[in-house]
């Protein structure tokens, strides 16, 4: 594929989202029957794979637990043994405890309160429950609760960094922040687009990278003359 001209950062972006929308199609991320599904998904696929994550999740529903309040009850010896698949089960089982009784707690069990509050509150209340970082809280903000936040992954880096498009030492906030400045505040496109963005990482921009047929080829921040954080 030849190399783009030079454009604006905007342009750069947006360009980048439609090869990837036009290669894969719409990924209808995230995957699940409720918000609470997409919470306990967003803790569970801390450092595995999807397909282990939907065993553990099966294993939840096969027990006819998945609801706050039975998820609060259980023992955690016990919610580890339902989510082994996942691995760190134990690890998790914490984690997930943290969370729900953080809903418990704040929310009073009720998912409608919490995506009532402001956007800056939940993310940093999410951020001082055990276990939860900048990933997980964002994909429980944007994928549970709606919420206009740009999920920031290691793919997001690799592919980015790559294209010349941000800097290898760049933080996670500020990736977010320059995805946030450069494309339009629209919920549905940041879901889009960083499902996409996972979907090219896992075909494509592996630690070998498959560069000849990944639809990015060609995509080259150095020619749009910009400084990786600014919105020009």
């Amino acid at each position: 594929m030849e190399q783009i001209p030079a454009m604006s950062v905007k342009g750069l972006l947006l360009t980048a989202y439609q090869r990837m929308l036009e290669y894969f199609g719409p990924r209808n991320w995230w995957p699940a029957d409720s918000p609470l599904e997409v919470m306990v998904g967003a803790v569970l696929t801390q450092n595995t794979a999807w397909t282990n994550v939907e065993k553990a999740i099966e294993n939840i529903k096969a027990a006819g637990a998945l609801s706050i309040e039975n998820l609060n009850s259980v023992q955690e010896k016990t919610l580890a043994e339902w989510i082994r698949p996942s691995g760190y089960y134990n690890l998790k089982a914490k984690r997930l405890k943290a969370l729900l009784y953080f809903i418990k707690v704040i929310y009073r069990g009720d998912l409608n309160k919490m995506k009532e509050a402001p956007l800056e509150t939940l993310r940093e209340q999410l951020l001082k429950v055990y276990g939860i970082g900048n990933e997980t809280a964002d994909s429980i903000l944007l994928y549970a609760l709606n919420k206009p936040v740009f999920v920031v992954d290691a793919y997001t880096h690799r592919i980015f960094t790559r294209h010349h498009i941000i800097k290898e030492n760049t933080s996670y906030e500020e990736v977010q922040r320059f995805f946030i400045v450069n494309l339009p505040r629209d919920i549905q496109l940041y879901n889009e687009y960083h499902a996409l963005i996972v979907e090219t990482g896992k075909t494509f921009c592996r630690k070998k990278p498959l560069c000849h047929d990944c639809p990015l080829s060609g995509l080259n921040g150095i020619n749009a003359y910009f400084s990786p954080l600014s919105n020009e």
